[in-house]
């Protein structure tokens, strides 16, 4: 479990969740994976069916799922290696694992060889051979993304999800919000990190919701631990999506956890409640309320986290009052001034949010908003230096989960945040930041020969991450020739 203390002393948001606010009706939860429910909301049956019908009648036998469409263009499916076994049942939670057969673990040594060469056309033929092998369709899938190649960056992302869906134990549901996935094994972290990029295609291709629901069935695989921070995603998601009444349920259930000590959660929440007061179905008596909430709450998270303001408004690209950038409350010592863990929090709720803050009614709340925490700040309110005490006292350095979640939202506001230690190393895309204190599950005989493998690997690992970083790089790369590309799916890219 992830070691929360150095971000806080107490109740850090960061301990137990809980699972009261990630059960779904299983109906419900399951349409919510699929983006053609949410597409079909916007646009119509019709529009997003329509080019799909006539390929229906020749598309070849696949297995029913749930988290994606298999598509005729994909290599014919033939399980590469990977099952899953139930390792517990306990309290009503069963713990699951992925685990890699021998044949796949030779595939996976094959692979690394291929990152190590620093040529994509490796990892290419690599997937001609072996066209499900997981970490070699999440590797192309950066390396075509990098290339600008959305759509076969999505496509492989999906390929993967589907050879894991097969893979599923008849227990393993991802509805029921009671299975568990520890991220210590190396081999389940690839399933997380499938479900955290197709998470973020979708939110680009404008389906929020659907995302939001990805982000919950990552929570809910360890809550306890949390190991990609989908708590500070899931409030962004949940306001792109209007789901307001949802995050404030989900603040109040976990209020003894602390979340506004995340400052994601102190302005959204705020935001959250402007919103609601905003309603045109709203009587004036609730509108005022909400309002009212929504001011109490704004000004508490400025003045928690002052440094939010400058940067947030500079991305805005609006140009704050005299008084305000003179004023030494939100001044660049309120920058220079802040916590490690708190700066890189801070840039990455602002670098992320930026977008929810530019219209006009919003801007107007804040610039009201800041005016009042002036005056208070001014007055002295005993409120200011309580908050001055706490961020003293708190994140001086962030868990390791944080700056992986960092790292992976390739939001550069917040990766030049990073401290020294996590950007002097490279970093493997296809296993960032890997727990310090992983658990290997493979059979003792497996296990001889993984540690054989193993010692050799071992000596090079270092150069091996180097040449992930260079192959990133190298992102201009040849396919062999072949009558038809197996990969790209025949749908545009919204």
């Amino acid at each position: 479990q992830t070691d929360a203390s150095k971000i806080s002393k107490s109740n850090s948001p960061y301990v137990s969740l809980g699972m009261c606010f990630l059960s779904r009706p299983t109906l419900s939860f399951s349409l919510n994976l699929n983006p053609e429910t949410e597409l079909k909301r916007y646009f119509g049956a019709r529009a997003v069916q329509g080019d799909q019908r006539p390929r229906q009648r020749n598309r070849q036998y696949h297995r029913s799922t749930w988290m994606t469409s298999p598509k005729d263009s994909w290599p014919r499916f033939s399980r590469p290696g990977i099952s899953m076994t139930l390792l517990q049942s306990k309290d009503g939670i069963q713990f699951f694992t992925f685990e890699h057969g021998r044949d796949y673990q030779q595939v996976q040594f094959k692979f690394l060889d291929a990152v190590e060469s620093m040529d994509p056309n490796n990892i290419v033929a690599l997937l001609q051979l072996n066209p499900y092998h997981i970490d070699s369709l999440l590797q192309l899938s950066d390396v075509c993304r990098i290339q600008e190649d959305q759509e076969m960056a999505r496509d492989l992302i999906e390929r993967a999800m589907y050879s894991f869906e097969c893979a599923f134990h008849p227990l393993f549901s991802l509805t029921s919000g009671t299975s568990r996935l520890d991220y210590l094994r190396p081999e389940n972290r690839a399933f997380y990190l499938a479900l955290y990029k197709h998470m973020m295609f979708l939110e680009k291709r404008g389906c929020p919701r659907t995302a939001l629901e990805y982000c919950k069935l990552i929570l809910s695989l360890d809550p306890d631990s949390d190991p990609l921070c989908m708590l500070l995603l899931i409030d962004f998601l949940t306001l792109r999506s209007r789901e307001y009444q949802s995050l404030l349920h989900l603040f109040l259930l976990q209020e003894h956890r602390n979340l506004s000590q995340l400052p994601n959660f102190a302005f959204s929440t705020a935001l959250c409640h402007f919103h609601l007061s905003q309603q045109e179905d709203v009587d004036p008596e609730e509108s005022d309320k909400e309002r009212h909430k929504a001011d109490q709450l704004l000004q508490n998270a400025l003045i928690m986290f002052p440094g939010v303001l400058i940067p947030l408004l500079d991305l805005c690209t609006v140009q704050p009052d005299p008084t305000v950038t003179s004023h030494a409350f939100f001044g660049p010592k309120s920058q220079i001034g802040q916590p490690p863990a708190l700066a890189e929090l801070t840039a990455l709720y602002v670098g992320r949010t930026h977008t929810l803050w530019r219209e006009a009614a919003v801007m107007l709340w804040l610039e009201e908003s800041v005016k009042e925490v002036l005056r208070r700040v001014d007055a002295k309110d005993p409120l200011v230096e309580d908050c001055q005490n706490k961020r003293k006292q708190r994140y001086q350095s962030a868990p390791r989960n944080i700056h992986r979640h960092v790292l992976l939202s390739e939001i550069k506001e917040a990766t030049s945040s990073l401290p020294l230690e996590v950007t002097s190393q490279p970093v493997m895309g296809f296993d960032p930041l890997p727990p310090l204190d992983s658990v290997m599950s493979h059979t003792a005989e497996d296990d001889m020969e993984v540690a054989r493998a193993g010692q050799e690997l071992n000596q090079e690992v270092n150069r091996l991450m180097v040449a992930m970083r260079d192959m990133l790089a190298n992102i201009r790369f040849q396919e062999p020739p072949r009558e038809d590309n197996p990969y790209r799916d025949e749908e545009e890219w919204d």
